[in-house]
């Protein structure tokens, strides 16, 4: 794995998102109920940013919406929750090392079994 900081946990609002620009990659940043998350910064749908969107719990699912047509993606899997997406967009590993948040855009949070990482921690 390799995690990189990309931000400061106080520059990320409580129940809100940050857009990071990474080299290679865009990177939504999520803060919501206690938890960290991070995700591609882009709708599987519309290609706009979703950091631009809401961030609320949908069906019991911590989700952020696409501002432009209303999809929602599952924070924590990247599965989108309605349509019209149908794709997921792409999760990625968090931790938070004081008040550092650090991301690996290398690998999946899905697929290597990486939970988000509660603020603080």
């Amino acid at each position: 794995m390799a995690f990189e900081r990309v931000c400061a946990l106080s520059d990320v609002p409580e129940n809100g998102s940050l857009r990071v620009e990474l080299a290679d990659i865009d990177v939504a940043v999520v803060r919501f109920e206690g938890q960290v998350y991070a995700l591609e910064d882009r709708c599987s749908h519309a290609d706009v940013p979703l950091t631009d969107g809401d961030v609320e719990t949908v069906d019991g699912a911590p989700t952020i919406e696409c501002f432009l047509h209303g999809s929602c993606f599952d924070l924590r899997t990247g599965e989108p929750t309605n349509l019209p997406a149908t794709e997921p967009v792409d999760v990625y590993p968090v931790r938070v090392e004081g008040e550092d948040v650090l991301v690996d855009t290398e690998a999946s949070a899905v697929s290597d079994d990486v939970l988000p990482h509660a603020a603080g921690e």
